[in-house]
């Protein structure tokens, strides 16, 4: 009877630890871009779907559920787009921010203002929300943008600690909802927070020599897409020619596109 008792209690424990380690392998389960990934940005106008790679990133809020279930058909994975360092007073969900948390205006974005990232209190109910939404409508992954604050002129006193703790909150709950999330820019702190972060986004690595910066993602074999705004690059054949060449030395795949991203011209280097 003894002996019963026991193989019985032997066999609920083992049946117990393969359904945890089941339920983590269907928590892991988020896309997770590797390096060359093919990607398409556009982020105002209409969104041209035409486009043959394998990643779309587009705004969160503009783009329907409709237009990411027609991408995702077509087989393309769907990125999307919001700020999550930064105030703009056009999004749906503007009346949340109390002015306590709004600091100095960007420079050239009308209408958009540093976040005080230290209330997470107050902001990561605000993104929650926004993860959830993109969730909802189908994206695979988010781009949060602004991720960088405490190195700029944000009008708050934000320690470079204070944003690992911030862009680590994200990414922990991006994956939570399975979803894939991405560093933005915030070349500094790369080292400490690739682990956290599925793949990266980056603006004119190129122009600003920074690119190997980059490296510890291609290392650990996640995506990096960048995008260059030059004119330099689609006028002047030899400067595209050499970008590339770099580009594609470092696995990077790189775009040279209008800083507007509206998609009125484009080259992509892969």
């Amino acid at each position: 009877m003894k002996f019963s008792y026991l193989l019985a209690a032997l066999l609920i424990v083992s049946n117990c630890g393969g359904s945890k380690d089941k339920d983590t392998l269907e928590q892991n389960k988020w896309y997770k871009p590797t390096p060359n990934t093919t990607w398409h940005w556009q982020l105002q106008g209409d969104i041209n779907s035409d486009y043959n790679v394998s990643l779309y990133d587009i705004d969160l809020f503009d783009s329907s559920k409709e237009l990411i279930s027609s991408l995702k058909k077509s087989g393309k994975r769907v990125i999307c787009y919001f700020s999550a360092g930064t105030y703009e007073n056009w999004r749906e969900d503007s009346s949340k921010y109390p002015d306590s948390v709004l600091g100095e205006k960007l420079d050239n974005w009308e209408g958009e203002r540093w976040l005080d990232i230290r209330e997470t209190d107050i902001l990561m109910p605000i993104i929650k929300a926004r993860l959830k939404l993109a969730k909802d409508k189908g994206c695979d992954g988010v781009e949060p943008d602004n991720v960088d604050g405490y190195a700029n002129s944000s009008g708050f006193d934000l320690s470079y600690k204070e944003q690992i703790r911030f862009n680590k909150l994200i990414a922990k709950e991006a994956h939570n909802l399975n979803l894939a999330v991405a560093l933005k820019n915030d070349l500094a702190q790369i080292k400490e927070l690739e682990p956290f972060f599925d793949f990266a986004i980056n603006e004119q690595c190129h122009k600003y020599n920074e690119c190997d910066k980059l490296k510890p993602f291609i290392n650990n074999n996640k995506a990096v897409l960048n995008a260059e705004y030059d004119a330099i690059y689609i006028e002047d054949k030899t400067e595209q020619k050499e970008l590339c060449k770099s580009s594609k030395s470092m696995n990077i795949t790189t775009l040279i596109l209008p800083i507007e991203l509206d998609d009125s011209f484009r080259y992509s280097c892969n």
